[in-house]
């Protein structure tokens, strides 16, 4: 009986992904006392075989429900709870290689909003020790492994383009879209400030992807920036003498982000 209202309720949240987030969580609670009445909470020598597929399966949908609901702490809380299973032999379980990857690509995404550059590496290494591994090629490993590596670049064009043109690998990947603009406005920002002394605030405006001078307005604000004759004044930093050739070679490669991004923006608004 409690295998059937199992099998049952992960079934209704694999059909039903837009359930609200409390009731999801209602089901996913009683599913779990299911697991645990069945001895199937975690994987050990005397998991039953044959329920270490809906196990799993259960958990994923609970760090699919949570990732939609932007509860970070819950989704990695459930990734924590998938690795034992991800370590399983193939043969342990029924094989579902694009669900595995989708949670995993959507934790990669994670690290890399939140700036775990170490953690996400540490992940991309033991995919690699997995069946099927770190392949770029997959929709939903691919993604996050694209867009960090565009990061590092300083090819912020690139990954916001990937954002705006519908490249996510599934509606659950855009939820982390808002983050990432955040995060790459910061970026250039900083970019700019080592780059130029000032900026026009329409040329700004199309730099940071932002909707209008209104937007930069604030958004220079915000940084402690100077605004005065329609230009954006961006403060001046003291350099020591030994750290003076370091700022130059800094500057250069700031303004040549800067460039090809601002080159981007202004093409986008052209076709637009």
């Amino acid at each position: 009986m409690a295998e059937q209202s199992l099998s049952q309720i992960v079934s209704q949240l694999k059909s039903n992904p837009h359930l609200p987030y409390p009731e999801a969580s209602s089901l996913l609670s009683r599913a779990k006392i299911h697991l645990l009445n069945l001895g199937a909470l975690t994987v050990t020598p005397t998991t039953p075989a044959h329920l270490l597929p809906l196990a799993r399966s259960l958990y994923e949908q609970g760090a699919l429900a949570s990732i939609r609901a932007t509860d970070a702490p819950a989704f990695s809380r459930y990734v924590q709870q998938l690795q034992p299973f991800y370590e399983l032999p193939p043969s342990a379980l029924a094989p579902d290689a694009a669900e595995r990857n989708k949670v995993t690509g959507l934790y990669l995404l994670l690290l890399l909003t939140q700036g775990r550059y170490a953690a996400f590496h540490t992940e991309l290494e033991s995919l690699a020790s997995r069946e099927g591994g770190s392949d770029e090629d997959d929709r939903y490993l691919g993604y996050p492994i694209k867009l960090e590596r565009w990061l590092m670049e300083g090819s912020y064009d690139r990954v916001w383009n990937a954002m705006q043109r519908g490249e996510t690998p599934s509606e659950e990947y855009g939820v982390f879209s808002e983050i990432l603009t955040t995060q790459i406005r910061s970026e250039i920002a900083s970019s700019s400030e080592k780059a130029y002394p000032s900026l026009p605030i329409s040329s700004t405006k199309s730099l940071l992807f932002l909707d209008s001078e209104g937007a930069v307005v604030d958004f220079a604000r915000h940084r402690g920036w100077s605004i005065r004759d329609g230009h954006i004044y961006f403060p001046e930093s003291a350099e020591s003498a030994e750290s003076r050739d370091s700022a130059a070679q800094e500057k250069e490669l700031s303004r040549g982000i800067i460039e090809n991004t601002l080159g981007y923006a202004r093409e986008l608004e052209t076709i637009v």
